[in-house]
């Protein structure tokens, strides 16, 4: 009944999305005016289906990381594997400046995947007694590689490109230009063949071998994943933070962690929530947009303060 209502909801959220921004336009427009026609299928349908996309997979690849680090508390953007995929961007730039928006996500995905590997190898040495403290060294760590992002642009004069890759926005969006979320798509999609497995991961690696499981396989297959979506998402649209970190969180309370289960409603629930993110965006300075990263890092940030300190409720 919930993910009935999530969908419904998620739906109206969309249609409200085609009709909100700096040209007005009611949907009976639709039958008359040409324009109207075409803009919905030139910017506002393709900007509703790239933001549906993005908080879906995002709030999928949260989950997947935080069954890998057994930690409630991380998601790939604030963890380094974000800026590892802004690093891969920097790199094409540089050395193939007239490289296609392919080979971009191609270099992305090989430095996220790297920088998701090389945080793996760092909490792995930390106490596991101290949760906490995976989540501040994940801050720690993205921001090191985020510094040396930033150095590496100023010295090429690039930092007003590599502003773009850091702030998730969908102004931008339009035909011809997201359709590689799509592949984001398919991986999250696929992700829910194998979710069973990420449940079993979450129990810990001696656990998985002893029910039979290929820990490291799995494991690997999960950082493609996270590797993957993070990259097409900053190369299309930019950084989202805390996507990942609240809506797992929000739907485990609610729903546990049965994988399964639960993975329809976190992609729903991120879907909505970044949409919800986006209008609002559009609506608060208008005719002016406020970056949807910008919005949802308030919202995120007040609700992983919420998480912090609100008891956890699990269905019956």
């Amino acid at each position: 009944m919930a993910g009935i209502l999530g969908l419904l909801a998620l739906m109206a959220l969309a249609v409200l999305s085609l009709f909100v921004g700096v040209i007005d336009m009611a949907p009976t427009d639709l039958l008359h005016d040409p324009e109207a026609l075409r803009l919905i299928l030139i910017s506002r349908g393709p900007r509703t289906v790239a933001v549906i996309i993005t908080g879906a997979v995002l709030a999928v690849t949260g989950t997947i990381m935080q069954q890998i680090l057994r930690n409630r508390f991380v998601e790939p953007m604030t963890t380094g594997t974000g800026q590892g995929a802004a690093i891969g961007i920097l790199l094409a730039t540089v050395l193939i400046p007239s490289s296609p928006l392919l080979v971009r996500m191609g270099f992305a995905s090989g430095t996220a995947l790297l920088a998701s590997i090389g945080f793996l190898a760092i909490v792995r040495r930390l106490p596991p007694t101290q949760p906490l403290l995976i989540p501040l060294v994940g801050l720690v760590y993205g921001g090191l590689l985020g510094a040396g992002t930033t150095f590496v642009a100023y010295q090429y004069d690039l930092l007003q490109y590599i502003d773009v890759w850091m702030t998730g926005e969908f102004s931008g969006v339009l035909k011809g230009r997201y359709e590689l979320l799509w592949i984001a798509a398919g991986v999250g999609a696929l992700t829910y063949l194998v979710a069973d497995q990420f449940a079993i991961v979450g129990m810990g690696r001696t656990v998985s071998i002893n029910l039979g499981l290929n820990y490291s396989q799995v494991v690997l297959i999960g950082l493609l994943a996270i590797s993957i979506v993070t990259a097409l998402t900053v190369v299309t649209v930019g950084m989202i933070p805390f996507v990942g970190l609240v809506v797992p969180n929000i739907v485990s309370r609610r729903f546990g962690d049965n994988l399964r289960a639960t993975l329809p409603m976190v992609a729903i629930m991120g879907a909505g929530l970044v949409l919800f993110s986006d209008i609002l965006g559009r609506v608060l300075r208008y005719p002016f947009e406020i970056p949807v990263g910008t919005v949802f890092g308030v919202i995120g940030a007040i609700v992983f303060l919420w998480l912090l300190y609100a008891r956890p409720r699990h269905a019956r």
